[in-house]
């Protein structure tokens, strides 16, 4: 497996090429986040997460939330959880960073899942969709399935950057 590779799996995926942001944290290998633009649709994607154990990369889907100042950043802090804290990145993970994902952003942490990208070389890609504090509190209370349904019965639009939170029942 190399990140090389991984790239070019993705570029083949989206079928453009990506704008990348490159972020560094003291004691870890760089991570870079992949943009790729698709229609109404922006993809961001880990490129570094791979590197260790369980070997897969992070993909967040958003309509195009236009200046999205500190996603890449927060792309990268997520990614890099499994060498700086130990956490092993799987579905219905809740990884809670405290603050905004982005500048003016309501949520601040993303719940994993599936990803609609096949696995390549060895490397799997997980789904990343951004939750509130009070999504977060019902993850934590209720589990992750729990909050799907929730969203699913109350016609939440995930990939909406600027949706309220939701207000499970």
């Amino acid at each position: 497996m190399s990140l090389d590779s991984v790239r070019a799996h993705l570029r083949d995926y989206f079928g453009v090429e990506p704008a990348s942001a490159s972020v560094t944290f003291l004691g870890v290998e760089p991570i870079e986040v992949l943009r790729f633009g698709v229609g109404e649709l922006v993809n961001y994607v880990s490129l570094g997460c791979s590197r260790e154990p369980p070997h897969v990369e992070v993909v967040l889907r958003l309509r195009d939330p236009g200046p999205a100042t500190g996603l890449a950043r927060s792309m990268a802090v997520l990614a890099a959880t499994p060498a700086v804290e130990g956490v092993e990145l799987v579905g219905d993970a809740l990884i809670d960073l405290g603050a905004p994902l982005w500048t003016g952003a309501p949520f601040t942490a993303m719940l994993l899942g599936p990803s609609e990208i096949p696995d390549h070389d060895a490397v799997g890609f997980l789904s990343a969709t951004p939750i509130t504090a009070t999504e977060a509190a019902w993850v934590r209370l209720k589990g992750a399935d729990a909050m799907r349904q929730a969203w699913e019965h109350d016609g939440v639009d995930v990939l909406d950057p600027y949706r309220p939170a939701a207000q499970p029942h």
